[in-house]
């Protein structure tokens, strides 16, 4: 008898409940995704990232759903294990279409996906002028997204600014089939030391250079009761600095290409990683 194996979602499912705390890179391509894959096998398709790389523009709900589809499919295609984690954004429109993606997000791989609950123009969550829809709009689409999931990890997010009502939020997702919450942008470990005694569900944090979260390690996060740390934007940053530099580099040396001696990349470097890649997928073909 042929073995069965378990979905990403169950896997991650698992994970949530027997590691103290999941450090989530975010990343925004499979090349991205495949150096990440290196040292972490927690991945986060980041909303932030993927719209700034794919279309060059800011968080504000300009992603289509099938392209966040096909990315996910290509990271999946290169890295068949860890856990890959998409953001959602709002679910792309109404509750039937935000369905709709979790079911084909989970189809070509996603382990879990995080729905959040701004209206449009939605806002990267750690920018000022976010507006929320009525809770019970929300509700209704988080069960559309539920209803159409297999074994799918699903976050809850809220936008909220107001505490009372991330309380109250939190609290309503508390009672759903969602497997964790995320409030988005606190601005103190306390807030969420507080939450902690108030939901049952994993807390997921959202980490992000200058927004409006402070930096903290890990360890403080987990003594906060912080399951799931999401960092959104390490890779898009750190190649949006490194390519500003070099660029900077080539004009003030006239041109001369520097020695590609470690720790700077190489053609070799580059392509051995490319061809490992492919070598997975040429593997999962045969």
């Amino acid at each position: 008898m042929s073995k069965i194996l378990r979905s990403h979602g169950s896997r991650l499912r698992d994970a949530l409940s027997g590691r103290e705390t999941l450090p989530f890179i975010g990343v925004y391509d499979v090349y991205s995704a495949s150096l990440a894959a290196q040292q972490f096998d927690t991945l986060f398709l980041s909303g932030f990232s993927f719209s700034a790389s794919f279309y060059g523009l800011p968080d504000e709900g300009f992603i289509a759903w099938p392209d966040m589809v096909a990315c996910s499919q290509r990271i999946r295609a290169v890295i068949p294990t860890g856990h890959l984690l998409v953001d959602m954004d709002d679910g792309y429109g109404d509750a039937g279409v935000a369905a709709h993606a979790a079911a084909m997000l989970e189809s070509v791989g996603a382990s879990g996906i995080i729905l959040e609950d701004q209206i449009r123009p939605k806002k990267c969550g750690h920018l000022d002028g976010k507006q929320v829809m009525e809770l019970d709009g929300y509700l209704k689409k988080l069960d559309g997204v539920l209803a159409a999931r297999r074994e799918l990890v699903v976050i809850a997010r809220t936008d909220a600014t107001d505490p009372a009502e991330r309380f109250r939020r939190a609290a309503a997702f508390d009672r759903t089939a969602a497997d964790a919450i995320l409030v988005d942008g606190p601005t103190d470990l306390a807030f969420l030391r507080e939450l902690r005694k108030e939901v049952s569900k994993p807390l997921a944090f959202n980490h992000i250079a200058g927004g409006k979260s402070p930096v903290r390690s890990w360890t403080e996060l987990r003594q906060a009761g912080i399951s799931i740390v999401i960092h959104s934007t390490p890779c898009l940053f750190a190649a949006h600095q490194a390519i500003e530099q070099e660029l900077a580099l080539l004009r003030s040396e006239d041109g001369r290409l520097p020695e590609p001696e470690p720790p700077r990349v190489s053609l070799a470097a580059a392509n051995a990683r490319l061809r490992a890649n492919l070598a997975v997928r040429s593997t999962r073909r045969s």
